[in-house]
């Protein structure tokens, strides 16, 4: 594992090359979609067609996973017929990467040739209208730990991935949110599909009660504990982004609850709601 909390590690442009020339050689497949599966979410990749898995301990310079619900692979395939690659786990700033390697992958995603990502999440319902099982297509962000200097992009910046001084008020496509409310609609998922703002925390302790109600106070609609440095990095490459949150708890907002978060809820939650994002991703890449 290469953890460490010096944000001086950057990865070398050849060592993003390297991995994707491995994988370029490795496979046949020439993916322009990827899609980070979230936790309990990598049943997306079970979907495609034509697989070809790599574990990531087998891939060049690639980190490993090491949460309960990320199975650690990359699976190329296709879904409805489009050539896919899926990331069956990610990885988190709380696990020690920093975030230089939690958003490794996106960057040789972009060296492959992909030209839009999807990222999916398990979050916290802050918003008091959201029931537990509703998917949130992500319309913006709040980036914590960017808040406190932990971004991805600080350190030397590579003008063969992106500009100095990205812009992220577009972070999350229009075009492609549109596609999702309207493949959401033709599923019968439109019923349990909100949008909103996510907000990354660093973890992997849950939210006081405080942060919570500052959350709210912020406008923040659902809180998690990833794909915001993904975002940041696939947006400094050019990729086009689409979000979606499962939201898999109510946050606790009030000091009488006896309510808990827990790890368990959150894959118990997946588990019910995992066919339905299935669906609305296999459907919405047939319009992309």
């Amino acid at each position: 594992m290469e953890a460490t909390s010096s944000s001086s590690s950057q990865s070398s442009y050849d060592k993003y090359k390297e991995t994707a020339d491995w994988l370029l050689a490795s496979t046949k497949q020439r993916p322009k979609v990827a899609i980070i599966c979230g936790s309990g979410l990598g049943g997306l990749a079970d979907l495609l067609s034509d697989k070809t898995a790599f574990p990531y301990k087998d891939i060049p310079h690639f980190p490993i996973s090491t949460v309960q619900g990320h199975a650690g692979q990359l699976v190329f395939g296709k879904l409805q017929g489009r050539e896919c690659v899926c990331m069956q786990g990610r990885f988190h700033f709380y696990e020690g990467y920093n975030m230089d390697i939690v958003t490794y992958p996106v960057r040789v995603f972009f060296l492959l040739g992909v030209e839009t990502l999807i990222v999916t999440n398990a979050a916290g319902g802050i918003n008091g209208s959201y029931s537990v099982g509703d998917i949130m297509l992500i319309k913006d962000h709040i980036n914590m730990p960017g808040f406190a200097g932990q971004s991805p992009l600080c350190g030397h910046n590579d003008d063969r991935f992106g500009v100095r001084f990205p812009c992220m008020s577009d972070a999350y496509d229009r075009e492609l949110r549109a596609l999702a409310k309207q493949a959401a609609e033709e599923q019968g998922c439109d019923s349990f599909l909100q949008e909103g703002v996510y907000c990354m925390l660093a973890g992997p302790t849950y939210e006081t009660i405080a942060e919570s109600r500052l959350l709210r106070t912020l406008g923040v609609d659902a809180v998690g504990m990833s794909t915001v440095p993904e975002v940041v990095v696939a947006r400094h490459c050019g990729l086009r982004v689409l979000g979606l949150s499962l939201i898999t708890n109510k946050v606790v907002t009030d000091y009488d609850s006896e309510e808990k978060a827990n790890h368990e809820e959150v894959l118990r939650t997946t588990k019910h709601r995992t066919q339905d994002i299935q669906r609305l991703v296999s459907h919405l890449i047939t319009k992309i």
